[in-house]
């Protein structure tokens, strides 16, 4: 079986909803990653790439009818490159970037673009068709996240709990207190804060030029969504989601946009086009859980994963989860007999103080832990993700 190697990568800063990437569409700001990628590789010849697959979780608005092929085409790769979307809801950029190792470890290729992008502000309202004529009855779902024309057997069999609410289940049925929730969230946001102000961030972001109708363009060039805040203050924001409930905007991800690219080649491809191999990936690895409690998916994802490689958590350097939910988090970090604290996790904080754009989101945990092994100089890393509707991915990668 032929080897896969993550050779570089970029992503955007990740943007708040309605905030500075909110009037940039999917595709361009994916185009915009795309291009500014190829361009740090001058020895690599674009028609080289044999596919390019990409994550979304949406799909319902300008990232329809495949937004990867559209990407691909706006950042100016010739038409012979094909390119494919996929969809694991959170875990789509992750997926593409699996897929892409699994192609060429299969011998079907061997150099593939694999990425994610997700526009949440811009994610539109639809409506259903009627279903009858001259019917009267009108319906609109925000699609921004959530369930949307929901199926009533699925209803009845599995219910159709909101995000926060599998958040509160776990909360409950794994005993994470808020006490614990608000302490790993104000964690994030502190080592976020201290990442930006390293540089650290900075090595895995390419600005965005953002028009302006009047004045001048905006650089974009830093996430916006970390908000450094206090455990007390962390502490009195409410519980919107359950009565006495734990789970807040505080210790929670936020709804943003962000786009994020790597290249993943062969042995061939890497002496061929004159790449640097950052990371080997080893391998994936998808489960299933109960979608009422959707945030425990990656201890299971993790556990076959590393069973298939004879690897314990002990062997792990760096663990990039993602943080949908502080209370899903410490839930699959206890199971994984993991500190709270361990300074493996997150090290540069996570989605709670970074943002969470569903599908770019896998790929920028991909690229994070790719340069903080080559910065660290350890040698595994492990990148997992709860997923909506009660999955969890994990993807393993070995420093070269």
């Amino acid at each position: 079986m032929n080897h896969a190697y993550i050779c570089d990568g970029l992503r955007t800063p990740i943007g708040r909803y309605g905030g500075t990437l909110s009037s940039v569409r999917p595709d361009d700001m994916l185009a915009g990653v795309i291009k500014a990628l190829l361009a740090r590789s001058p020895d690599l010849d674009p028609s080289a790439i044999n596919d390019a697959f990409v994550g979304c979780a949406n799909q319902a608005g300008e990232d329809n009818r495949n937004v990867a092929r559209m990407s691909c085409l706006l950042a100016g790769l010739p038409v012979s490159v094909p390119a494919a979307t996929v969809n694991r809801l959170c875990g789509s950029g992750l997926e593409a970037v699996g897929i892409a190792a699994r192609s060429i470890m299969a011998g079907e290729a061997d150099l593939v673009l694999a990425g994610g992008v997700e526009s949440m502000s811009r994610a539109p309202m639809v409506m259903p068709k009627a279903d009858s004529a001259f019917s009267r009855d009108a319906r609109i779902y925000d699609t921004t996240i959530g369930w949307r024309f929901v199926n009533p057997l699925l209803q009845q069999q599995y219910g159709v709990d909101a995000m926060p609410e599998t958040a509160e289940n776990v909360a409950a049925d794994f005993g994470i207190s808020r006490e614990d929730q608000d302490a790993f969230a104000c964690r994030s946001q502190q080592l976020a804060a201290a990442a930006i102000k390293s540089g650290r961030l900075a090595q895995e972001i390419t600005p965005v030029t953002v028009r302006q109708k009047r004045g001048d363009d905006i650089l974009f060039s830093q996430d916006e969504h970390p908000r450094v805040s206090t455990l007390s203050k962390l502490s009195s924001l409410p519980t919107p989601f359950k009565n006495n409930g734990t789970v807040t905007a505080g210790n929670a991800s936020g709804v943003n946009d962000g786009a994020a690219a790597v290249i993943v080649a062969s042995d061939d491809a890497i002496k061929k086009h004159g790449l640097k191999p950052m990371a080997r990936i080893l391998g994936m690895q998808s489960a299933g859980v109960e979608p009422r409690i959707m945030g425990i998916g990656p201890a299971p994802a993790c556990e076959r994963l590393l069973s298939r490689f004879k690897i314990t958590m002990k062997d792990i350097d760096v663990i990039e989860l993602n943080e949908a939910f502080a209370a899903q988090a410490l839930a699959v970090t206890r199971r994984l007999s993991i500190e709270d604290e361990d300074n493996r996790v997150n090290p540069n904080g996570g989605a709670i103080a970074l943002g969470h754009p569903l599908g770019m989101s896998g790929t920028r945990l991909a690229l994070t832990a790719s340069i903080e092994l080559m910065n660290s100089n350890k040698r595994y890393a492990l990148c997992t993700m709860c997923i909506g509707v009660g999955q969890g991915i994990a993807l393993l990668l070995e420093r070269v």
